[in-house]
């Protein structure tokens, strides 16, 4: 089972850490990753390039849809302007890191 110190669980939702690749060529959750310091992190790539906000709009489509929730629930929180981020997913905390969890098991980690 994958490490999950990539998503906190709070009281009103849960804070995914996640490190974006914009330009990436496509929309995709690419798995869990070890940054330098240990930590892990969900990696994602979006087609959007980072201006105006697109690239974080469509990384919040791409994780609404792999939760299954609705787009309005999730939002960037934090490093709008940075590679590395939070996304914010607001709802039942349980019910969202049982997806989370299932979400890890099926895209896996990979090296750095």
């Amino acid at each position: 089972m994958a490490s999950t110190d990539w998503y906190r669980a709070g009281a009103h939702g849960i804070d995914i850490r996640v490190r974006l690749t914009p330009k990436g060529g496509r929309d995709a959750l690419d798995g869990i990753v070890a940054l330098a310091d240990g930590t892990s992190v969900l990696a994602a790539r979006v087609r959007s390039a980072p201006e105006k906000g697109a690239a974080n709009a469509a990384l919040e489509k791409l994780v609404a849809g792999a939760l299954g929730v609705a787009r309005a629930t999730v939002a960037v929180a934090s490093g709008h302007k940075a590679r590395l981020k939070t996304v914010h997913v607001d709802g039942d905390a349980r019910e969202l890191s049982g997806a989370l969890t299932a979400l890890a098991e099926s895209i896996g980690t990979r090296p750095n």
